[in-house]
């Protein structure tokens, strides 16, 4: 038995939410760099289990991926169709 584990090396957590000075929890829909590497490559949003969120900090997420949609700073699917 191989003492390896099989499968992807973890990747560092990135850091998606930052704090209000109120202490409220967000995610900022003009990082754009930051939401891209959440998304796969045809415009779809990874999955809590892909990107290590949680499930307040994925609904957070995936508000600022689509509100970035909406105002034209990400793609609703990839450019190569």
């Amino acid at each position: 038995m191989s003492q390896f584990k099989t499968g992807f090396a973890p990747q560092p957590k990135v850091k998606v939410t930052r704090e209000m000075e109120s202490g409220k929890k967000y995610v900022d829909y003009k990082d754009v760099e930051k939401l891209r590497r959440m998304m796969s490559p045809n415009g779809k949003i990874f999955t809590r289990k892909r990107i290590g969120t949680n499930a307040g900090e994925q609904r957070l997420v995936s508000q600022a991926i689509k509100r970035a949609r909406y105002m034209g700073l990400l793609p609703y699917t990839s450019a190569t169709l």
